[in-house]
């Protein structure tokens, strides 16, 4: 277990302890969820992760097309958004 003590600015503002960081893979600009609970202040850091890893994460609602019609469905509805497209 990895504890550590911080103390709160003026601003509100906390220093997370640079163990705790590493601990969680905490860098700068990451996105941290405070979660607080029946009194307890549960810090989550919320990671980035890429495409392939999202790959699967939402049920499909149909299925897959293939590439050449997902592009010409983006550039009708570009050219639609723009004025030129099909009526």
């Amino acid at each position: 277990m990895t504890s550590a003590i911080a103390t709160v600015t003026a601003k509100g503002q906390v220093t997370i302890p640079k163990p705790v960081r590493d601990a969680l893979g905490i860098t700068e600009h990451s996105k941290i969820l405070f979660v607080l609970e029946d009194g307890v202040l549960k810090v989550v850091p919320i990671g980035r992760r890429s495409l392939s890893e999202l790959a699967g994460a939402l049920p499909a609602t149909r299925p897959w097309p293939g590439m050449a019609i997902v592009r010409d469905e983006v550039r009708r509805e570009r050219e639609a958004a723009r004025g030129g497209g099909e009526s």
